[in-house]
């Protein structure tokens, strides 16, 4: 396991996400201030949403005001959570995998409930070992 590359995919990860965060504000913004040019962000983005720096680098081509307004709207968002998201993203993982052992144990104990047969075959396998030592 070569954590130090898990760690760099990750960060990549989030840094995509946080330039959706960022497209998805700029929109909401825009949708109340500019309609059109709302609605030619919109078109851009829906299809380039996956690779957020090529979505920048592309934006920056064609609108540059927007994609400094994007760029910045991301720096801010990821400015507000980085202080947090440590210690969300491990209380998460806990909380998660606690849920998810405890289905399982659920299910596990509802199996050897709900199926008679097993305790059936067991408690003969008991009654004739107690009526051989007879």
């Amino acid at each position: 396991m070569n954590l130090k590359q898990i760690a760099k995919d990750t960060a990549k990860t989030l840094q995509h996400y946080m330039t959706y965060q960022a497209i998805k504000t700029v929109l909401i913004q825009l949708s109340q201030t500019n309609p059109p040019q709302w609605l030619w962000l919109n078109n851009f983005s829906a299809d380039k949403i996956q690779d957020g720096e090529a979505l920048i680098e592309e934006l920056f081509h064609e609108k540059p005001e927007l994609a400094l307004r994007i760029i910045l709207v991301r720096e801010n968002i990821v400015e507000g959570v980085a202080e947090f998201l440590p210690e969300m993203i491990i209380t998460g993982i806990q909380q998660s995998n606690m849920g998810h052992r405890r289905q399982h144990l659920e299910r596990i104990t509802q199996l050897n409930l709900s199926n008679p047969s097993q305790k059936t075959g067991q408690q003969a396998n008991l009654d004739d070992a107690d009526s051989s030592s007879d």
